[in-house]
């Protein structure tokens, strides 16, 4: 199947043909993007360089910035003392900024491309009104394996993560809202529960599993899944196809109990310094040319149908990218979850980060060992990262 790749001079004059306002070719214009790491493509194996490509068309420059957590971009935007024009929150972290008042109404006369936006995906529960943001990825989690070391007989759920037996070779989320859900989903409770006896059940589930895990990871996860040195980990399906060209040993599944699905957005936040050019940067991003080129680019799904057409079929059919209505059934979105129930899950969070773990015996009962971590520190770098050219053939050997 022979892939489309724009040359990198064919793609420029493509995105200059494509941007609808010339009035915003103006010298000294920035457009300040805070985004998650490798979350863009960025012109690597001949896709498109996305930021390239639109200070090319309209003279405005990107400044780039990168967060590895909803909750790390939340507190720099609560904090103040930055200045972004383009955030790309997840579902239930647009409607807290929505709560909040961080978030500027969007003027869709600038961003016409919006008309390709599927109807699934407009009027959510973050934003019913669509008002405030416009839908940039979704996706899902689920688990990844290393199937030169994993058993086949040990996967399916979500219990692979807490199996003894891959002990040392585990990793988890180091955010609350991901970890809380995987450990909810293994329970059977809703990944949006308000219960606090069901919340402090899932803490103790978390701190049964922390003997076994080697590292609490974001980013961090691309280099320990592709070098081997970490066996399983949860993790997003997107993130799971760009390490798989790395790795061929390495495989995904749906967990049985269910899992997150959730939707990425591109929103305007209140400390925005130039409204119409990040305007004009969401735009620029919908057109289903540049879009199809990011997402293939990603491996994380597209939200709007009409940059399939630009896309390669295989990967439009590839199962880990876009599962069957079955299977995302068994998907659950997150959802903004109160002040007070917020507050909570932070609190518990910080107790799994920073005690001992909870043995529980076969016979006995269960006995907590409190162990007191001094600093926990992890280095948070996104890295280049280079890409085979076969991408498609080891999307389909890896799903």
């Amino acid at each position: 199947m022979k892939k489309r790749i724009l040359s990198f001079l064919c793609a420029l004059a493509l995105a200059a043909a494509l941007l609808p306002a010339p009035r915003a070719k103006a010298a000294g214009r920035v457009v300040n993007v805070y985004n998650w790491g490798q979350y863009i493509s960025d012109g690597t194996d001949g896709y498109l360089d996305i930021n390239a490509a639109f200070e090319e068309a309209t003279g405005i420059h990107v400044n780039y910035m990168t967060f590895d957590t909803n909750e790390s971009m939340y507190t720099k935007l609560k904090t103040g003392g930055s200045s972004y024009d383009v955030i790309v929150p997840s579902d239930y972290m647009v409607a807290r900024l929505i709560d909040e008042g961080l978030l500027l109404p969007l003027n869709f006369d600038n961003i016409p491309n919006y008309q390709y936006i599927d109807e699934a995906y407009r009027h959510t529960d973050y934003d019913p009104d669509d008002l405030y943001s416009v839908p940039y990825t979704w996706g899902t989690m689920g688990v990844i394996y290393n199937s030169a070391y994993v058993d086949e007989e040990d996967v399916g759920g979500w219990d692979l993560l807490w199996n003894e037996k891959y002990a040392g070779k585990i990793l988890q989320f180091d955010n609350p809202r991901d970890a809380f859900g995987v450990a909810q989903s293994l329970l059977g409770y809703s990944l949006n529960t308000h219960s606090e006896e069901e919340l402090r059940a899932v803490t103790y589930k978390l701190m049964e599993q922390k003997p076994l895990v080697q590292s609490y990871v974001m980013d961090q996860i691309y280099d320990k899944m592709e070098r081997g040195e970490a066996w399983i980990a949860p993790y997003y399906a997107g993130d799971y196809l760009m390490m798989a060209e790395e790795n061929e040993d390495l495989r995904y599944y749906f967990p049985k109990e269910g899992f997150n699905r959730f939707i990425d957005a591109l929103c305007i936040p209140t400390c925005c310094s130039d409204k119409e050019a990040a305007e004009m940067y969401i735009n620029f991003l919908c057109d289903p040319e540049v879009c199809a080129e990011n997402m293939e680019y990603l491996g994380y799904s597209v939200p709007e149908s009409a940059a399939k057409e630009y896309m390669d079929p295989e990967s439009v059919a590839n199962e880990v990218a876009y599962p069957d209505e079955e299977t995302l059934a068994r998907g659950e979105y997150y959802l903004y979850l109160d002040t007070e129930t917020t507050q909570l899950m932070d609190s518990l969070w910080l107790e799994v980060k920073t005690e001992g773990g909870v043995d529980y015996g076969p016979i006995v009962g269960i006995s907590l060992t409190a162990l007191l971590v001094g600093g926990f520190l992890t280095a948070r770098g996104v890295r280049d990262r280079r890409r085979k050219a076969n991408r498609c053939r080891k999307w389909r050997q890896a799903s």
